[in-house]
């Protein structure tokens, strides 16, 4: 079993008379990504600003099976963090800005590897004043990896990245995931995250809804075939009459709910029986996307 890197137990959080954050409870263990998840205000900048000490909050946080709070931050060395939008010296260039955060004797090195590693070399030598918001939150994430820790947290990573960008970064976080990083994300952008993470956290009104895995998140959401037939109208009518969820239908196709299983050879009997051929099938999953949607909205009831 993979070893916990953070332990995050019954953590709670009030401004003022506003509980923001509710007993939430939540591991990540060596070498997997772990996709922090909900929407806005649901309270997941404040779960990272708590786990790297920039705000007092009830509960235990252990780094490393060591305790990391408000007034000390010795845990978190090995942590590298990306918090809303990094916050860069305007008349410094973005080699500058690396060099002042390196660490260790191989300064350097560990700067010109990242700089490599995001692509930055274009720009990385010019003022930061003069960057769009896609250079900046690339030598936001550089700072982040920068000093290769053990743990990495990125709170909406992608935002202001191209697609190439967006991939590029996919790439770092898989080849540092296989070398054992641990990484904490959040990001609205679900497509890309459904395509790293391994588990999620999916938090809505500062509660936790849901801990699972990403494959069981998926498997969880609607399934569907859809059918075109040598009759739809028919089609529709007698698989209705057969226990199917008919879920769209017209004269050019048929969608139809089924399980993650499903058995072709029944549907086609089926159909076969009262002469109706299949003519074209496609089967659709819902994306990560559709699946949370439908959790929050059924949380919310």
């Amino acid at each position: 079993m993979s070893r916990v890197v953070l332990k995050v137990t019954k953590l709670s959080k009030s401004f003022g008379k506003t509980k923001t954050l509710h007993d939430v409870s939540f591991t990540c263990n060596e070498g997997e990504v772990v996709g922090l998840v909900g929407a806005n205000g649901a309270g997941k900048t404040t779960i990272m600003k708590s786990i790297l000490g920039l705000i007092s909050c009830d509960g235990e946080i252990l780094v490393n099976d060591t305790e990391s709070t408000f007034e000390h931050h010795n845990v978190l060395k090995d942590v590298g963090a990306l918090i809303e939008y990094p916050s860069l010296y305007p008349f410094m260039t973005g080699r500058e800005q690396l060099q002042l955060f390196a660490r260790g004797e191989n300064r350097e090195e560990l700067v010109n590897n990242v700089v490599e590693e995001l692509n930055m070399s274009k720009f990385i030598d010019k003022l930061t004043k003069g960057y769009s918001l896609g250079m900046k939150q690339k030598v936001g994430v550089a700072l982040a990896l920068l000093n290769n820790p053990k743990l990495v947290i990125l709170d909406e990573p992608m935002n202001g990245l191209d697609p190439k960008a967006n991939k590029e970064l996919r790439t770092i976080v898989e080849n540092r995931k296989a070398k054992g990083t641990t990484f904490l994300i959040s990001s609205h952008i679900l497509g890309d995250l459904q395509k790293i993470a391994d588990r999620l956290v999916i938090v809505d009104d500062g509660h936790i809804v849901k801990k699972t895995t990403m494959a069981d998140m998926l498997n969880s959401g609607k399934h569907s075939i859809v059918l075109k037939t040598s009759d739809n109208v028919r089609a529709k009518d007698i698989l209705s009459e057969n226990g199917y969820k008919v879920l769209e239908s017209n004269n050019d196709y048929v969608r139809i709910a089924v399980g993650s299983e499903y058995n072709l050879s029944v549907i086609t009997k089926t159909l076969g029986n009262y002469d109706i051929d299949i003519i074209q099938l496609n089967h659709e999953d819902s994306d990560l996307e559709d699946s949370i949607l439908e959790l929050l909205t059924s949380s919310e009831k």
